[in-house]
């Protein structure tokens, strides 16, 4: 069940990266908005009850550490992802943005770069909750194993857009099938790795259980408001993002509640 979870974002990526086999363009922008409305309304959904919630849990209720270490935690999620995009190319340069960043790196190999070290903290946030489930199940804290396969699986819609992001664009510009679809799936390596390496550091530290919970949370937020709904909401038909928004979020809640 851990390794399933672990690979199955992989997956998403390497779909989306394979649509280079099958599409002559690029994917429909309206199919685009859905997913991108439907996993944003995942993460949510995921965040609140998968991840905050259980970190909310963890303490006695009058505990001031209920609110106190969730609310940290958090916090240091989105400061982290703010870091990053700071420190690292961020995927939806504007022309303006891009010619000021220009450099002796080639466009392919710039577009691979921002893509891959954007899943990284996406790859960790998965790490952390597995972990989280590893910690609490030693611990004997009730909470629902089963949000792992759905948070993965919400991961794995969204990087399913990314991946074709990647291999398309790189298509057009010249590039063989094969060698684009490669690169959309090395862009999508580093989650796994990254969800390990969270695992394998969570796991000898079960103290900041309730603290890396809300630093996830943190983390899939920033994503969702900084990357999904601005992306689906460019251009027309931004209500389709809204209603896959809304299913995304009601699944996973439904799921959430219904499988704990």
């Amino acid at each position: 069940m851990i390794t399933l979870c672990i690979l199955i974002p992989l997956v998403g990526t390497t779909l989306g990266s394979a649509m280079v086999f099958f599409l002559k363009k690029e994917i429909n922008p309206r199919l685009q908005k859905v997913l991108l409305g439907f996993a944003s309304g995942v993460m949510i959904a995921a965040s609140i009850w998968s991840l905050l919630q259980p970190a909310i849990n963890s303490f006695e209720k009058g505990d001031f550490r209920m609110w106190l270490y969730p609310a940290i935690g958090f916090i240091f999620g989105v400061g982290f992802m703010l870091l990053l995009d700071y420190l690292v190319p961020h995927m939806h340069m504007n022309n303006e943005e891009e010619g000021v960043r220009k450099n002796k790196l080639s466009k392919t190999f710039k577009m691979l770069l921002a893509v891959t070290l954007h899943n990284i903290p996406e790859g960790l946030a998965v790490g952390v909750v597995i972990a989280s489930f590893i910690v609490a199940q030693k611990n004997g804290t009730p909470i629902n194993q089963n949000a792992m396969l759905t948070l993965s699986i919400g991961m794995a819609i969204q990087n399913f857009p990314e991946g074709a992001i990647v291999s398309m664009p790189l298509k057009e510009e010249g590039l063989s099938k094969g060698r684009a679809f490669l690169y959309g799936f090395i862009s999508g390596v580093v989650e796994p790795i990254a969800a390990v390496l969270a695992i394998l550091v969570t796991v000898f530290v079960n103290m900041i259980l309730p603290f890396v919970l809300a630093f996830a949370a943190g983390v899939m937020i920033y994503v969702v408001v900084e990357e999904l709904i601005p992306e689906a909401n460019e251009g027309g038909h931004s209500n389709l993002a809204t209603i896959g928004l809304a299913v995304g979020f009601v699944l996973m809640m439904v799921l959430d509640i219904a499988l704990g």
